[in-house]
């Protein structure tokens, strides 16, 4: 069994992608707009170039998406990014940020050297953490 975080964008889907791609390191997979679906689309046609469905690798998880007519912003789930050092949790939190949204300021936690939380330009709920290494760890 597998699990996947399936996120809906309101027409942003492969601008997003591109955004993650350069800012994160993501692999796209495959994206596919509604015009190249080998059946009928049920939305308007000004809609023919959303995105239908698609799938980003972020690190080892991939995360599946689509565009949604009047899709709302994550409201209480968070993407969690773990990486390996403060200043890469500084970058990609400025990335994510950039034109987002601060939740929680990026700072030291008792439980991390880094964290912090931000509603990235897309509605995407990130949390950015570089955790303090645990005492078997030292």
């Amino acid at each position: 069994m597998n699990m996947n975080t399936y996120v809906n964008f309101s027409g942003k889907c492969a601008e997003a992608f591109r955004y993650y791609e350069k800012h994160l390191g993501a692999k796209v997979g495959m994206v596919m707009t509604h015009a190249q679906s080998p059946s009928p689309s049920r939305v308007s046609p000004e809609w023919k170039d959303a995105v239908l469905h698609a799938r980003i690798s972020i690190g080892d998880t991939e995360v599946w998406a689509a565009d949604i007519p009047n899709a709302e912003p994550m409201r209480s789930a968070y993407l969690t990014l773990r990486v390996d050092s403060d200043g890469e949790a500084e970058r990609v939190f400025s990335a994510l940020s950039d034109g987002g949204q601060v939740l929680m300021p990026i700072r030291e936690e008792f439980f991390a050297s880094r964290f912090g939380q931000v509603r990235d330009r897309f509605g995407i709920n990130w949390m950015i953490l570089h955790e303090r290494p645990t005492p078997s760890q030292r």
